[in-house]
């Protein structure tokens, strides 16, 4: 009999849309932004205030009709940032191997990245790339030549890695993911949130929740009242969390110990920098959750799967990387059918062995 139940919160109580729009907007202005790269594209101009067709457009082009997105869920790749990072890191790669032809231009890069990955430095390639291919146009074909038959995070992280120390080698790629995740943070979070000046809105309050808010409280109020712990472990960061579930009337039904963001993740990951990612399907987060442990050295420490939880605890998510976390953890998986995929996702969890497959969260009523 089930005493813990942990959920995902994307794919599951809210929709992944935004997240995903934010994402794309992301790499967007990376290339193409003048405070960035500034390379010409065939996407619309960079503006921090588009419209709902024009972002519906740039998603389009950058993730080639959520194509390139099902492909990175389908490897276990979880975290936004980590979309923007290798999205962004194989069109960056491909603009500068086309530049760099020129020895000249080869010089004047390493010299601009001397310094390492920063804003600046992007900004000085930018002028270099365009400079030297005045022609060049990004046109979102990247990703395919760069990670053609990855199979995992791991294997994506190190094609990216390898593209990058064409330009830097050895250098500290992880600079560049910190670009892109702060970039990210103004489009998801807007000014009001982000405490920047940027112009853009965010979107925070502007989710949309999966299944009905009210059910979906009733739901959790039932649990709690039945002495079910209820925790959470997700890819959002502390705020991205905390003001939609509270909006929504979903953040008082569990206690905090057991919530785990992705600020904590990364906490944890720059206290101990070798273990990084922890990300999912990493099972950091859900442990965490699940012991109220917060002290990153203990919960690595801890052997995994762990025992006899399998009865007690069950993870409620809509991913692969939820299904793998689930897996290493030694918990039982209840997997929804309303993440990206839909009802198409199905197959995959059941090749996962998925112990139970729900339409949404709340057909998961059922088991208790």
């Amino acid at each position: 009999m089930f005493t813990t139940v942990l959920f995902d919160i994307d794919g599951v109580m809210l929709s992944e849309e935004r997240y995903f729009d934010a994402s794309a907007l992301t790499v967007h202005e990376l290339l193409t932004s003048p405070q960035f790269l500034g390379l010409p594209s065939i996407s619309p101009d960079y503006a921090p205030t588009p419209d709902d067709e024009t972002i519906q457009q740039i998603r389009n082009q950058v993730f080639a009709d959520n194509r390139i997105l099902e492909a990175l869920k389908n490897v276990g790749v979880n975290a936004n940032w980590d979309m923007v990072y290798f999205v962004f890191a194989a069109e960056l790669a491909a603009s500068l191997q086309e530049a760099v032809q020129l020895p000249e231009v080869w010089e004047q890069v390493v010299d601009a990245l001397s310094g390492g990955w920063t804003v600046e430095a992007l900004r000085r390639i930018g002028q270099l790339i365009r400079d030297a291919r005045p022609n060049l146009v990004v046109g979102w074909r990247a990703y395919d030549a760069l990670y053609d038959g990855c199979g995992s995070r791991a294997e994506l992280l190190e094609r990216a890695e390898q593209a990058l120390d064409a330009h830097l080698p050895g250098g500290n790629h992880h600079a560049l993911w910190n670009i892109g995740h702060d970039t990210f943070q103004t489009w998801y979070l807007g000014d009001e949130y982000s405490g920047r000046l940027t112009g853009k809105r965010g979107f925070l309050t502007n989710e949309y929740p999966i299944v009905d808010p009210a059910e979906f409280s009733a739901f959790l109020a039932s649990l709690r009242e039945r002495g079910y712990r209820l925790g959470i472990a997700t890819g959002r960061p502390q705020t991205e969390t905390h003001v939609p579930l509270e909006h929504f009337g979903w953040l008082k039904y569990f206690d905090l110990r057991y919530v785990t963001t992705a600020s904590d993740v990364v906490e944890a990951e720059r206290q101990i920098p070798s273990a990084r990612p922890l990300s999912k399907p990493h099972p950091f987060s859900y442990l965490r959750s699940l012991t109220g442990d917060h002290d990153a050295a203990s919960l690595l420490s801890r052997t995994l799967p762990l025992q006899g939880v399998r009865q007690s605890v069950l993870i409620i998510g809509d991913s692969i990387a939820d299904a793998l976390a689930a897996e290493r953890l030694g918990a039982s998986f209840a997997a929804v059918l309303t993440g990206l995929e839909g009802e198409a996702a199905r197959p995959k969890f059941e090749r996962l062995n998925a112990d139970f497959i729900f339409s949404d969260v709340l057909a998961a009523k059922e088991l208790f």
